[in-house]
């Protein structure tokens, strides 16, 4: 089998920190025998790269190599090298790990959405929302009547808690399995919404409220709803005219439960003349 000796040239610049107490000729004088200087590269160059063939020589071509000082110094660059490459690339790891995965999507400055009334054991609740313009729910506020300065300003931050999880992108889904079913006061009989009769909690209203306007979840409702079932989906691409995309840009889709066509009346025959007469 046959060996060869690489041989390298590299031209490298770097630089040699040492710390002196006291700055004098004598301690100059003796820097570069000192062994506590720090390496700093610079720059490498590869000069050139040269090959020999040991075959059938000696081992005296070994001593080609360079002599235990210049090795102990190239070990020193390597060593100092090394550890700059490290500490990049943990710095790049950071980096990476700071930067956030899933970003905040903000909500436009106006907005869409709805506003629902509801009576629950004599406690007025308001349930507002606000979407994003593809009628996406991207916020919610809560407001209550015969309640306490504490029990509002709880409800205030836990309608902010929802709105940040679901501005970062947290899946309205995951709030309606947490919250549908919880039990506390006020609880019983629900008046002023035609799909839900009732609740265990102000909670548990809410979430089957955003559940069934949003996600069309028509098993966490206590009513039937009135659209037709073939109606009750969204409106197929073949059926949109241009008059009704223009309406769903326009109008909150927890409003119309996106049952669109039911709310809308067809105006699209319809001609206005809006020219004013000489």
């Amino acid at each position: 089998m046959t060996k060869y000796l690489v041989e390298t040239y590299y031209t490298c610049s770097f630089k040699v920190k040492h710390y002196l107490d006291e700055l004098n000729e004598n301690q100059l004088s003796k820097l570069d025998q000192r062994e506590d200087g720090k390496f700093e590269i610079i720059d490498i160059k590869l000069d050139t790269r040269k090959t020999k063939n040991l075959e059938n020589k000696n081992k005296a071509n070994i001593n080609s190599l360079p002599n235990n000082k210049s090795l102990e110094a190239t070990n020193i660059i390597q060593k100092n090298l090394d550890e700059q490459i490290s500490e990049k690339k943990n710095e790049k790891i950071n980096l990476q790990i700071n930067k956030k995965s899933y970003p905040r999507i903000k909500m436009p400055d106006r907005r869409k959405g709805y506003i629902q009334k509801v009576t629950i054991g004599n406690h007025k609740v308001y349930l507002h929302t606000g979407e994003y313009n593809d009628g996406k729910l991207g916020e919610i506020f809560i407001d209550t009547s015969k309640e306490g300065e504490l029990v509002k300003a709880l409800m205030n931050n836990f309608a902010i808690a929802i709105s940040l999880g679901l501005q970062y992108g947290v899946p309205l889904d995951e709030f309606v399995s947490a919250y549908v079913g919880t039990k506390f006061e006020p609880s019983g009989k629900i008046d002023g919404n035609d799909r839900i009769l009732s609740a265990s909690s102000i909670l548990d209203y809410i979430f089957r409220e955003l559940a069934i306007s949003y996600l069309g979840r028509e098993d966490l409702a206590h009513t039937p709803s009135l659209m037709p079932q073939e109606n009750n989906r969204e409106v197929n691409k073949e059926d949109e005219t241009q008059f009704l995309k223009l309406v769903r840009d326009i109008t909150s889709k927890g409003f119309v439960r996106s049952n669109y066509k039911k709310k809308l009346i067809d105006l699209t025959d319809v001609r206005i003349n809006l020219k004013s007469k000489k």
